[in-house]
């Protein structure tokens, strides 16, 4: 099905793929070393002070909430400053969108 301004977004092929650039949310699940913090404080630092409370630390990473279009410029960010990122895992969508 192509996408066209009638096509609602869920009705999309595209949704849940890199072509998804909609406000949906999907919890994301980022696998790294993090001694001193600084991988989590750059991703709370994209995903601003009101999401930050819901970022999950877990004990090779962090797990949070955003559109997929997100998760290439954290990914970035994160190279930016040398740190290693082993796997980036989407999980389901989430019911929220990014605003």
């Amino acid at each position: 099905m192509k996408n066209t301004e009638t096509t609602r977004p869920f009705e999309s092929s595209e949704i849940g793929t890199p072509r998804d650039y909609t406000d949906n949310l999907y919890r994301v699940y980022f696998e790294l070393p993090d001694p001193d913090g600084l991988a989590g404080k750059i991703i709370a630092d994209f995903v601003g002070p009101e999401r930050a409370c819901a970022i999950l630390r877990l004990a090779h990473g962090y797990e949070t909430e955003l559109p997929i279009q997100c998760i290439p410029e954290i990914v970035r960010l994160l190279a930016l400053q040398n740190l290693s990122v082993y796997q980036v895992v989407r999980y389901a969508k989430s019911g929220g969108v990014w605003v």
